[in-house]
């Protein structure tokens, strides 16, 4: 398994150098926005660089939403950033699961996911595999808890939808970590990527804030475990100032 960091988009490959990572995780546009990615500046690097790329999309993405306003210019965001993704030669793009207002019923989320992927499989496919992440909170979410999940993957899971796992996420949801990997795919029938996140709250907090792997709430160990079982690409989302250490403890735990 290769482990690496989400960084800044700017200048990925100096931000792999600095952490000595493998892996490198960034935006191709403002995360907060909905403009399409430019090309990126290191784009020619990054192809001939040795190194392993995913792109995360914007944080607006709400491909479950009832709000056509939302939905549809999410639709279009995230067809836009696989596109860009694969011209940096990103393995996946990952997308979140998103979520329903308080009083939609959560199944318009599902069949609005399911539409989602049912357009694009007729118009081809995606440049580069969806990975949706499983999220902190909310109650009408789409990929919070794993009950929800599998109901999400009896719609997208024919179309190929790949998964990525977030351990701050997961912690904060209310979900176990210990045998999680195993839960996830018994459910998804793969992890593709792993957000190997501590966390800044108390289990089952619903709060999505991270914090570094040996300085969180959740178990050092019980990290290292989840990273062995899933056997996927890791990227660390924690504070910049310790992803280095991060990095490093992971590679050392793990016999790298």
């Amino acid at each position: 398994m290769s482990i690496g960091a989400h960084v800044r988009d700017d200048d990925p490959i100096g931000a792999a150098r600095e952490r000595g990572a493998e892996v490198v995780q960034f935006f191709l546009s403002d995360p907060q926005g909905w403009a399409a990615p430019e090309p990126h500046p290191q784009t020619d690097a990054l192809l001939s660089e040795d190194l392993t790329v995913f792109i995360h999309s914007p944080y607006r993405v709400n491909l479950a939403s009832t709000n056509n306003r939302i939905r549809i210019p999410s639709r279009k965001l995230v067809v836009q950033h696989a596109e860009g993704a694969a011209k940096v030669g990103a393995k996946g793009l990952v997308v979140h699961g998103g979520h329903v207002v308080k009083d939609a019923d959560p199944a318009e989320g599902l069949v609005n996911w399911r539409k989602f992927f049912e357009r694009q499989s007729k118009e081809g496919g995606f440049a580069v595999p969806i990975l949706i992440e499983n999220t902190a909170g909310g109650d009408n979410a789409m990929a919070r808890r794993f009950d929800m999940l599998a109901r999400l993957w009896d719609e997208v899971g024919e179309f190929g939808a790949g998964f990525c796992l977030d351990t701050c996420h997961a912690f904060a949801a209310g979900e176990d970590l210990v045998g999680i990997v195993d839960r996830v795919k018994a459910i998804t029938g793969r992890i593709d990527l792993v957000h190997l996140n501590s966390s800044r709250d108390e289990f089952d907090s619903a709060r999505d804030r991270h914090d570094n792997i040996r300085t969180g709430t959740i178990d050092a160990e019980q990290l290292v475990a989840v990273v062995a079982a899933a056997g996927a690409p890791v990227v660390v989302e924690t504070p910049s100032e310790g992803q280095a250490e991060d990095i490093a403890y992971l590679r050392a735990a793990l016999g790298r």
